[in-house]
């Protein structure tokens, strides 16, 4: 779902890895201390670390309520895309060539890639998305958050969804290694058998090579192994979630594992928590409001929705004023939660959440699902090649009326990796 971190917790962890020899390039980027915010982008707050980000969810979410998006909206999606299909976490000067400089952001741009394909229209940029992420894969067929880490669970699994979506098979993308994507997130699975984190994903092993139980992580990696993005409509509830013993799971086991470790998690308190970050006063374990939408979100798609039910009661119950402060992204989880788990996003403890979203940017054109007649001029497939002659197809679905122009914090879901 999302390496989903704080802004303050993404410059810490780049500070970290830069000190441990990380390329100059993933430094993280100092924020603007006023910034000018452009009419079509979502939300008021800095931009700097989740422009793209915040602004990919608003889409989705407003596309999962079959609502069409604001044009200029848009239109500044795509006008942050990279001559090469990267995506910076944002652009202050769109109209500045995008250079060696530019911190180019796997999840920002797979974020972008899955909501330009559920608005429509933007097969081209779609396809250099695809292209930008395929040579900056790793070899072990994972993906970092800026090009040239070490692969996480995270940043892997938004990637999967994002090529999933745009049905680009995944599973046929493989590295200068030899490996695909699903290769690498399996690797950051723990096997059932730990007692510490059994079914859990990590989102990547520590120094000593060891594998820890991370929330965040494992709410993406469900999404990833099983090739799902971040608009679900799951399957109704059927049996309980269970860990699988066996010593080598597929992906999708291994997702399914990582489901009956969310479930079990969230039948404790109703929500997951999240460590403080370093120097905060209470050292206490916090409530973490986003990681808990995303554990909703996986569990529904993984057909386990009934597991979710107290998450989602906590969720309407307390959520609200972490929302207001997060903003779009904030409300676009919720949206995508409530929607995924079979709530109205319209009536979520008696808030409307598709309003709430809506006031912090441009108005939807329309409010209205389009009509199949008039969605029908949409392009239907494009082939992309990317590095290894590896042909991709994908169908871009059809979500836009006749004659309208379509162009988790960092901020909301985007929470802290340790």
């Amino acid at each position: 779902m999302n390496v989903r971190r704080s802004a303050a917790a993404l410059a810490a962890a780049t500070a970290v890895l830069c000190g441990a020899g990380a390329p100059a390039a993933t430094a993280a980027p100092s924020p603007s201390p006023s910034p000018v915010l452009p009419a079509g982008l979502f939300g008021t707050k800095d931009p700097t670390y989740d422009g793209v980000w915040r602004q990919s969810l608003a889409l989705l979410a407003q596309d999962a309520m079959k609502e069409v998006p604001a044009a200029k909206a848009v239109s500044w999606l795509t006008g942050q895309q990279c001559a090469n299909g990267g995506f910076a976490s944002y652009r202050a000067d769109a109209a500045k060539p995008c250079d060696a400089k530019t911190m180019l952001d796997t999840n920002a741009t797979a974020a972008a890639l899955q909501a330009l394909t559920a608005v429509g229209g933007h097969k081209a940029e779609v396809r250099k998305g695809i292209s930008w992420l395929k040579s900056v894969q790793n070899a072990d067929g994972g993906w970092s958050y800026n090009p040239g880490m070490p692969s996480d669970a995270n940043s892997t699994a938004i990637v999967i969804g994002a090529l999933a979506v745009a049905d680009a098979r995944p599973a046929t993308m493989t590295s200068s290694g030899g490996k695909n994507p699903y290769d690498a997130l399996v690797s950051f699975a723990i096997p059932c058998a730990d007692k510490a984190g059994g079914g859990a994903f990590a989102y990547q092993p520590d120094k000593a090579g060891k594998l820890f139980a991370n929330g965040d992580a494992t709410a993406a990696a469900v999404l990833g192994g099983l090739g799902r993005g971040l608009i679900v409509k799951g399957p109704k509830p059927g049996g309980a979630p269970a860990c699988d013993t066996a010593a080598e799971a597929t992906p999708e086991q291994s997702a399914r594992n990582g489901a009956a470790y969310l479930a079990t998690a969230l039948a404790k308190t109703g929500h997951l928590d999240s460590p403080p970050l370093p120097g905060a006063a209470d050292p206490a374990p916090q409530p973490d409001f986003g990681n808990t939408a995303d554990a909703v979100l996986a569990l529904s798609a993984a057909g386990h929705a009934d597991k979710a039910a107290g998450a989602v009661a906590w969720l309407e119950k307390n959520s609200a004023v972490w929302a207001k402060d997060g903003g779009p992204a904030a409300y676009a989880q919720l949206v995508l939660a409530a929607h995924a788990y079979g709530a109205d996003p319209r009536d979520f403890g008696g808030t409307d959440l598709v309003a709430q979203l809506n006031a912090t940017g441009p108005a939807p054109a329309s409010t209205v699902a389009p009509t199949p007649a008039a969605a029908a001029g949409q392009d239907d497939k494009a082939e992309v090649t990317g590095g290894d002659n590896v042909g991709i197809w994908w169908i871009i679905g059809a979500g836009v009326a006749a004659g309208v122009v379509i162009g988790f914090l960092i901020s909301g879901r985007r929470k802290n990796k340790q």
